[in-house]
């Protein structure tokens, strides 16, 4: 990115001539200025690439107009001249934000090697720049996270809500359902982009060496330690810090993790150093927390200050309609990855994947894509490539095993309001109960075999009373 525009700002008309004609021949734009106030009003009403200021200037000093040239041009970079080659000027000025400092009288020479400078800082802050946006847009959700359902574009608002801040996100769903795509979302919509994204499955590291992974160790800590590692929160400093599969982290740990959130500073292993970590969580689990909290499993303290915002993901089954635009996205990439021919799906072959139940769900939906192109040498792919599915089952996950019905109640409701503002006056009361009552009374027809004299009793409430909430819900009867 070559510089086109630069202003040089000095109270001498000697310094402002020669470095004028200097930078003229080499064929940049150059504005000057006399004193501190008219630089400040050409860099209000112009664009520049560069400014070289005096540092001692009437009006406005050059230290003083860094200052301001920092709050409203922070793109703008800044070289101080002075004439007094003190340490004290030097440090301020690059404390300030200065790009360089340099003493007079100086040759041109120096300033020739301050523009090479320039210029290539400001190549690599394009570069960056660039490699920032591909990744945002390599990262946007509609692009890795695919399903136009209503649980999906829930899904998509929330991730839009919480990105460009920093608080902490709880992501929660069934094995396989994409909540480590959904955290890195986050990651690469916020702030943080281009500062670290780390992970780590506590689930799948021994208890004894999770804490080490979490927060390092000094050398000689332990047996074995022989250097000084680094742990996950000082890897992710200033970005973001992945915690998948929290659930199954010891309670100790938890103490320590929640220590962590508070005071915004970790301690390695065999250390007695305090060390500032900035670094946003993100964390995710395929368990039913709230169970967990219940069974004093899970600290409650620590629950709170993790759901702050809460992500539930659902899993595939209920969503089947997204099925297809998934089936087909990874048909795609399967088919650019092993540089194979392209390859189709037929109807029948997407009837077949929307019947499955998907225990193993988008994860498992990925897998059976790739075997079957493995497998297959024909260009169309039919319900017969996906005969050997498990059986279609309602996986019972971990996230529901054990869980009392109160707490599934809980967290789902907990989920379907976290897009609610504000709860005024209105008829939520009825509008969860009918939700709730629908599914339960049409599950008892179904099994009484739409008997309603035995459903009423397995109710516990009289056969006027269930013709009535038949009516009032819309249940269609059926006849066995």
């Amino acid at each position: 990115m070559p510089l086109h525009r630069i202003l040089v700002a000095d109270d001498e008309e000697s310094m402002r001539w020669v470095l004028s004609k200097a930078l003229k021949r080499k064929g940049f734009d150059v504005d000057l200025a006399h004193d501190g106030r008219q630089a400040l009003e050409l860099i209000k009403d112009n664009c520049y690439d560069l400014a070289i200021l005096d540092i001692k200037m009437p009006g406005i000093s050059g230290l003083d107009l860094l200052d301001k040239v920092q709050e409203s041009k922070k793109d703008l970079l800044v070289v101080i001249m002075t004439a007094e080659a003190s340490m004290r000027n030097a440090v301020e000025a690059m404390k300030r934000g200065a790009y360089d400092y340099i003493t007079k009288p100086f040759d041109l020479d120096v300033i020739d090697a301050i523009i090479e400078k320039v210029t290539r800082a400001k190549e690599i802050a394009g570069e960056v720049t660039t490699l920032k946006q591909e990744l945002k847009e390599r990262y946007q959700p509609e692009r890795n996270i695919i399903g136009n359902s209503q649980a999906m574009q829930d899904v998509y608002k929330t991730i839009g809500k919480v990105a460009g801040s920093d608080v902490t996100v709880l992501i929660q769903g069934e094995s396989g359902t994409g909540k480590e795509l959904v955290a890195r979302a986050v990651h690469f919509n916020s702030g943080r982009l281009g500062k670290p994204f780390v992970a780590i499955n506590c689930a799948a590291i021994p208890r004894d060496l999770l804490e080490s992974e979490l927060f390092g160790s000094e050398k000689g800590a332990y047996t074995g330690a022989g250097e000084r590692k680094q742990g996950k929160f000082e890897q992710a400093n200033h970005g973001t810090l992945f915690l998948d599969e929290i659930g199954d982290m010891p309670l100790d740990l938890q103490a320590k993790i929640l220590r962590v959130l508070q005071e915004q500073e970790i301690t390695r292993i065999g250390g007695n150093q305090n060390i500032a970590v900035d670094v946003r969580i993100v964390a995710a689990t395929n368990q039913a927390l709230v169970e967990k909290v219940r069974l004093k499993e899970f600290r409650e303290d620590l629950y709170y200050r993790l759901n702050v915002v809460p992500i539930m993901l659902a899993p595939l089954r209920e969503r089947r309609d997204d099925i297809p635009d998934l089936a087909r996205y990874f048909l795609e990439r399967t088919s650019a990855e092993m540089s194979t021919s392209p390859k189709r799906l037929t109807d029948d072959a997407l009837a077949s994947l929307k019947a499955h139940s998907w225990p193993g769900n988008v994860r498992e939906l990925e897998n059976a894509i790739k075997r079957a192109v493995i497998l297959s040498s024909d260009p169309l792919l039919t319900a017969h490539d996906f005969e050997n599915l498990p059986a279609a089952v309602i996986s019972q996950d971990s996230a529901s095993q054990d869980a009392s019905l109160e707490s599934l109640v809980d967290m789902k409701l907990r989920s379907c309001m976290n897009g609610i503002e504000t709860l005024d006056k209105g008829n939520i009361h009825a509008m969860v109960l009918e939700q709730i009552e629908r599914p339960l009374i049409r599950f008892i027809l179904e099994k009484t075999r739409w008997n309603q004299v035995k459903a009423a009793d397995i109710l516990g409430i009289n056969r006027n009373t269930l013709r009535k909430k038949i009516t009032e819900l819309g249940i269609e009867l059926k006849r066995e």
